[in-house]
Order: structure tokens, then sequence, then C-alpha cells
């Protein structure tokens, strides 16, 4: 094929648009199929075989001879400074070509755009039409099989005959229905791929290289195309009931008296108190990936905020623990005592979660009761050996340093201060979404959760993948419990019910309980929704035991859409 130049390409380009716009036939089983449009093609790829073509291309070379072990080291080398002083050449080349090369793909763009415009208007025309026919065909189908289901059943003479033709009805009904939408989703197919087609044409122009614009404007048409509202409510449905709910308590709060429920402090008190509950549904999750659950989270923070309270007590302490003591950490350096605090909070938290781990990964005990066992275990030695006596508060200029505030200033006339609290949370949300999303662990967790057998068959070892997920709930448990000290007087009762909550929390951002489903940023969403659903009723001074039906129903219809949606992939 002869290449034109770039101005021969570009007259007989506003030629065509020119006869397309008269009325001239369109007559294209597919974009790629427009002569003018393989012209411009094999003119950029002339342009740049010498020169991008060729870097990219030594690029590749130079990558896989690196990896080449079956090379001498010599002749790798060799082979690598070759492939480097011609990269260097090419370069060069693609340089001096770089404004004739920019030329001509604009000039093919142009043209690809106007002809992409006008080819998906008649691809959506035709496939429209046949939309509307497959409309009326199935309308006059349901309207026959009908009639003649009326004439069998008022003419049967026995029940049974009466039942078939009902069945029968039934029966025809649903496969003209079927019919009719696998028309209906090839036609909307058809109209995708020609958009489709005319993203692709234009990275292919550009040689590879995206758009923003085509890009969101493809991901627009793909979600338009493959809407469904039975789903689109079934996915959402409980998050729009939410939001109509944080609405209503946005409206009511300065009605009763209340207050400006949307403002910036009160946000900042939802997002600190979210904060430590945010490690506990961090750890929870992973169980619940697995089909698990956890129900010892509440006495692992109170095991690891009375850990922290007595080794951050400014004074001796009035605990003694086992009879043991009382003590005084006063004389260790502040530093020394919270790098203690932390890592025996964690330690204690990860040596109870490994212990529930080993039961429900060796002899396939369920997590409900093996963190039900551990859960009473810590409740009993808590109690025990603090005779229920709260720890007292942590020193004063620690509890500020980590578990304080920034002032901000006055903002719209509000005294506002940033909680510190926010950003470990912050930092172990980026954490667990790297082991989630970025590990190999993370990728065997979502196998082990969504069939352990197959999983098990692949090569992956079930029980140490369920063991590193009781292990990183630990470290999880351990880092909560050490910064809920800094919330509140640590005791052997802290932390109780949080096991709910972050179980609630998990279920609500849709971390699925049948296993193998569920995202990092669902269970971070979770767990704010949850705190700024308990933040709001206690705002408009809704009763604390009216509280717990609210979240009764949230959890109920939670597990429910879940379970909906579960038998529908069955």
């Amino acid at each position: 094929m002869a290449v034109d130049t770039n101005g021969d390409l570009a007259a007989r380009a506003t030629k065509r648009i020119t006869e397309l716009d008269s009325g001239a036939p369109l007559a294209l089983q597919s974009l790629g199929d427009d002569e003018l449009l393989q012209e411009y093609q094999a003119a950029l790829a002339a342009l740049r075989k010498d020169g991008v073509n060729k870097v990219i291309d030594l690029k590749q070379k130079i990558a896989a001879t690196k990896k080449d072990k079956m090379l001498e080291p010599d002749e790798r080398s060799g082979i690598i400074a070759d492939c480097t002083v011609q990269v260097a050449e090419a370069k060069e080349k693609a340089k001096a070509l770089a404004a004739e090369d920019a030329a001509l793909t604009r000039n093919a763009l142009s043209y690809a755009n106007e002809l992409s415009q006008r080819y998906i208007a008649q691809v959506n025309k035709t496939e429209d039409a046949k939309i509307s026919e497959a409309k009326n065909s199935y309308r006059q189908q349901v309207q026959e099989i009908k009639a003649q289901a009326e004439k069998r059943i008022s003419a049967a003479k026995t029940k049974v005959e009466s039942e078939t033709a009902a069945y029968e009805l039934k029966s025809n009904l649903f496969d003209a229905k079927n019919r009719f939408y696998t028309e209906l989703n090839r036609c909307k197919d058809t109209k995708k791929q020609a958009f489709v087609d005319h993203v692709q044409e234009n990275r292919s122009l550009r040689n590879g290289r995206t758009n923003m614009a085509e890009d969101l404007a493809l991901s627009f048409k793909d979600y338009v195309y493959n809407f469904r509202p039975s789903k689109f409510f079934l996915d959402n449905g409980l998050y729009i009931a939410i939001i109509v709910f944080f609405i209503v308590c946005i409206i009511i709060a300065p009605i009763s008296g209340a207050g400006n429920l949307l403002s910036l402090p009160n946000i900042f008190t939802i997002l600190e108190q979210s904060s430590t509950r945010m490690f506990y549904a961090l750890g929870v999750a992973g169980l619940i990936l697995i089909a698990g659950t956890d129900l010892s989270v509440g006495r692992m923070v109170a095991l690891g905020a009375v850990i922290t309270g007595l080794i951050l007590h400014p004074g001796t302490n009035i605990v003694k623990f086992f009879n043991m003591g009382p003590w005084n950490f006063t004389a260790l350096p502040m530093g020394l005592r919270l790098c203690m605090a932390l890592v025996l909070s964690i330690f204690f938290c990860v040596m109870f979660c490994a212990f529930a781990g080993f039961f429900s990964a060796k002899l396939k005990i369920h997590p409900f009761i093996s963190t039900l066992a551990t859960q009473l275990m810590i409740y009993g030695l808590l109690f025990f050996g603090t005779t229920g006596t709260p720890v007292g508060s942590i020193d004063s200029k620690v509890k500020d340093l980590i578990g304080g505030r920034w002032v901000l200033g006055v903002i719209n006339g509000e005294y506002v201060t940033f909680p510190k609290l926010i950003i470990p949370a912050v930092i172990a949300i980026i954490v667990a979404w790297f082991i989630w999303n970025k590990t190999t662990f993370g990728k065997n967790m979502y196998a082990v959760g969504g069939n352990s057998e197959a999983a098990s068959v692949s090569g992956i070892s079930v029980f140490w993948v369920t063991m590193g997920i009781f292990i990183m709930a630990g470290i999880f448990y351990g880092c909560g419990a050490f910064l809920e000290a800094f919330r509140a007087n640590a005791s052997a009762g802290t932390g109780q019910g949080y096991e709910m909550d972050a179980i609630a929390a998990c279920v609500v951002g849709g971390i699925s309980f049948n296993g193998g489903i569920g995202k990092i940023s669902g269970a971070a969403i979770g767990v704010i929704i949850f705190t700024g659903l308990t933040y709001c009723l206690t705002f408009l001074h809704i009763d604390t035991n009216l509280q717990f039906v609210f979240k009764g129903l949230i959890i109920i219809a939670a597990v429910a859409l879940d379970s909906i949606k579960y038998l529908k992939r069955k």
C-alpha cells in the first residue's frame, strides 16, 4: 500500500467527511475497515518504525536479555551494549521525526473522531431499530402465548390438564423473556463495542497512549450498558437507606434543638471515635473473609488497654495483678515505657489469637467457638487478676502527645481541633489494604475464603494462611487496644461489646460471611457508618437502649442482603 503524505491524507479526510455529511452511505462492518483510517495507521507505522517503535522493541530485547540465563556473561553484555547504541540512534531519529509524527497523529485523530461519531450514530440507529422490533415481537409473543394458554385452560377437562397448561404458560413466557433479553443484550453489546472500537483506534493512532476523557467516557458507558436497577438496589440499598437516615438526622437535629449535626467538630469527633475501632474491624475482617468471626475482640481490647494503663500510669498503680505489685514504671524513660506497652499489648493479643487460630486451622473448629473460648479465658483472667479494679488514667503528657488534638483555630465561628488518633487509623488502613491487595498472602486469603479445598489443591497452605490471618488480627487488636487506653481509663470491662460493632461494621462494609468477598475500603467505610449512626442517635438524645434496636436492624438487613446476593450467585 502506498503511503500518502500528511497533506494528501488530510485533504482526502476532509473530502471523505464532506461526502458522509452529504448523505453518502457508511458501509463499514467495523471502524477498522475504513481504508483511509488504515492508510493513516500505515503512515504512522512507517514514520515510527525506526524511531519510537524501535526504541520500544530494543528496550524489550534488553530486558529479555538480562533475564536469559542461557547466555554467557560476555555474550549478554555484548548484546546489551549493541542494543543500547541502537536505542540512542533510534531516539535521535524519533526526536527528528517528532514534529511530523505529532502533526500526522493530530490529523489522524481528527479524522478518526469525525468518522467514529458518524459510525457510532449509525450503529446506534440500527441497533435501536432492532431493539424496538424485538420489543414489539416480544409483546406479540406474550399475547399469543397467553391467548393459547387461556384456550387450553378453558378447554381442560381435568385438574391435571389445567395445571399442565398453566405450567407450560409459565415456561413459554420464561423462554420468550429470555429470548427477548438475549436479543436486547446483543444490541447493547454491539452499541458498546462501537464506542470501544473508537477508543481502541485512537489509542492505536497515539501509539498506545491513553486519554483520560476517553477512559472516563468508556467507564461511564460500560456502567450504563451494564446497569440493572434490581442489582443496583441489591448492592446499594442498605447504603441508600443509611444515607437517607443521616439526611433525616441532619434535618431533625436543629429542629429538635440539638444543634447543627453536620459541623466540622462533630465530623472530627465521629472520626476520632472510629479511629481505634478501625483497628478491631481491620482485624476481624480477615476472619470474616475466610467465613469465620471473632467474639474475643472486646476482651482483647481490655487486655491490651489494661497492660498499657499499668505501664503508662503516672505513679504507683493501685492495681495488683494476681497479687503481684503494685508497680511503678515512672523510673523508666517514657519512650521505653511506650514501646513496652505497645509490644506487650501486641504480644499477648497475638498469643491468644494464635491459640484460637491453631484450633480453627488444625482441628477445623469454627472460629465462633475457638474465639468464644479465648474470650472467656481473657475475661476470667482479667477480672480475677485485677479484681475488676480500673487501672486509672495514663500520664497526661503522653496522653496528649498521642491521643490529644491539634488546634486548628476558629472555623466558621466554631473552635475546631483535629484528633491525633486519626493518623494511626489511616496508617492501619493503608497497611491492611497493601496486605490484602499487593501481597501473595492477601491473594491466598481470598483463595482460602472462597474455597479452602480448591486452595489446598492448588498448593496453598490453608493452615498457615489461617494462622497468619489470626496473627494479623492479633497485631491489629494489640495496636488498637494500646491506643484505646489514650481515650478512656482502662479496666477489665473496657471494650465490652466492641466485637459486635467490629463485625457489624465489616458486614455493612460488604465483607461477606460466605467468605472470599470483601474489601478493606468496605470495612473502613463500615466503621465510619456504624460509628456515625451511634453518634447521630446520641446527638439526638435517643435512649441508649433504643440504639441497640437500630443497630440490630442494620445488621440483619446487611446480612440478609448479603445472603440474597450469595443465593443469586449460586
